[in-house]
């Protein structure tokens, strides 16, 4: 069930550009993620359409439920902790508004405890 909402639009973006910052650097693909990539965003999108927080969704950092399976968890981890600091270089704006909804949306996930 895919809602469309602005900050879950967004978490989709930004996936999709850190999977392809990791790709491009690590698989040396130019124009489009190799397929072991666009499959790792098609997963990650689907898992995003799926969250049971939809529009209250956390950071996957701070989410209490981990819906990745644990060996495409550990495929976007990697992803994240080598593309997430080039966020800040490639698209800065996606990185500061990532990192404004890791500390709204955790902050909230833990109000509603």
């Amino acid at each position: 069930m895919k809602v469309n909402h602005h900050r879950l639009n967004r978490e989709r973006h930004t996936i999709e550009l850190m999977i392809d910052i990791y790709c491009r650097e690590n698989h040396h693909q130019s124009n489009h993620p190799c397929i072991e990539c666009q499959k790792l965003i098609t997963y990650a999108l689907q898992r995003i359409d799926q969250c049971p927080y939809q529009v209250d969704k956390p950071t996957c950092a701070h989410c209490p439920i981990h819906c990745y399976k644990p060996t495409i968890r550990q495929q976007v981890r990697q992803v994240m902790r080598y593309a997430g600091p080039r966020m800040i270089i490639y698209h800065p704006v996606l990185a500061i508004l990532h990192s404004w909804d890791d500390l709204t949306k955790s902050r909230n996930l833990r109000d509603i405890k």
